[in-house]
């Protein structure tokens, strides 16, 4: 099963997917995560729990709806190596983005991975 993470990361191509089979992969590729950011933590976790990791590089986590966007129209328009488990944005609380993710979860029978705090921005807007 793939897991989907959107996330900042030093390096790499936005709006492009990078499919990450092990952690020196996934280091090599996009390099150390910027300060405050989650989407590596998220990715290297995924990779610890032996799942297909599928990277998205944004500018800004939780800000850059074109990144994200892109991202969402990627995944609708392409066949996945493995079914879709579930997709992460961490730092996501827009109300825009995720009402943008909802119809590809729902797609891909996928969960949506927020933290708390987002998900308390996301109710409370």
């Amino acid at each position: 099963m793939s897991i989907v993470v959107f996330g900042e990361a030093e390096r790499g191509a936005y709006t492009t997917p990078w499919m990450c089979a092990s952690l020196e992969h996934l280091l090599d590729q996009l390099g150390t995560p910027p300060e405050g950011s989650q989407g590596i933590s998220y990715g290297i976790q995924t990779l610890l729990y032996r799942r297909r990791l599928i990277y998205f590089r944004v500018e800004e986590e939780g800000f850059s709806m074109l990144d994200y966007l892109g991202g969402f129209q990627w995944l609708q328009k392409n066949a996945l190596p493995t079914p879709l488990f579930a997709i992460c944005l961490p730092g996501v609380g827009d109300k825009t983005i995720l009402d943008a993710v909802h119809p590809l979860c729902f797609l891909h029978q996928a969960c949506l991975v927020l933290s708390e705090k987002d998900l308390y921005d996301y109710l409370t807007l």
